[in-house]
């Protein structure tokens, strides 16, 4: 029986290592972030989980003290649920693996990005950034 399992196991590990599942919204918005970065710097070699954590985690000396890091209100581990520091309102997880939803409306993402950036790192995110934090959270 134990034998027998054992590959059943051993897929279901395999498939959890590789990240979440593709999202066709996701995947174009991933691609609209790399395009946009190869027009901003020309060296794009593609996004990287290990910067889009150092973004997540911070902390940043550029936007408001008290919110030096996406970690503050989103928790350092990005699959639990979160809590806005001012508010108090309960946030969704991030990672993509338990929130399947994440970053797959364009126009959300953008306006998320838009108003927590400037806040959290003290300027407007780069596609570079975008792509970098959005591939990290897929890939936790």
């Amino acid at each position: 029986m134990i034998r027998r399992l054992l590959p059943v196991i051993g897929v279901g590990l395999c498939l959890g290592a590789a990240g979440a599942a593709a999202d066709p919204a996701r995947d174009r918005l991933l691609a609209d972030y790399a395009a946009q970065a190869k027009a901003e710097g020309g060296s794009f070699s593609g996004f990287s989980a290990e910067r889009g954590r150092a973004l997540y985690m911070g902390p940043h000396a550029g936007g408001k003290p008290e919110a030096n890091a996406c970690a503050v209100c989103h928790t350092a581990n990005p699959a639990a649920a979160g809590q806005h520091a001012r508010t108090g309102r309960a946030i969704a997880p991030m990672a993509v693996r338990v929130n399947p939803q994440r970053f797959t409306d364009a126009a959300e993402v953008e306006k998320r990005f838009s108003r927590d950036c400037p806040t959290v790192i003290g300027r407007a995110c780069t596609a570079q950034d975008k792509g970098d934090f959005i591939t990290f959270l897929t890939n936790y």
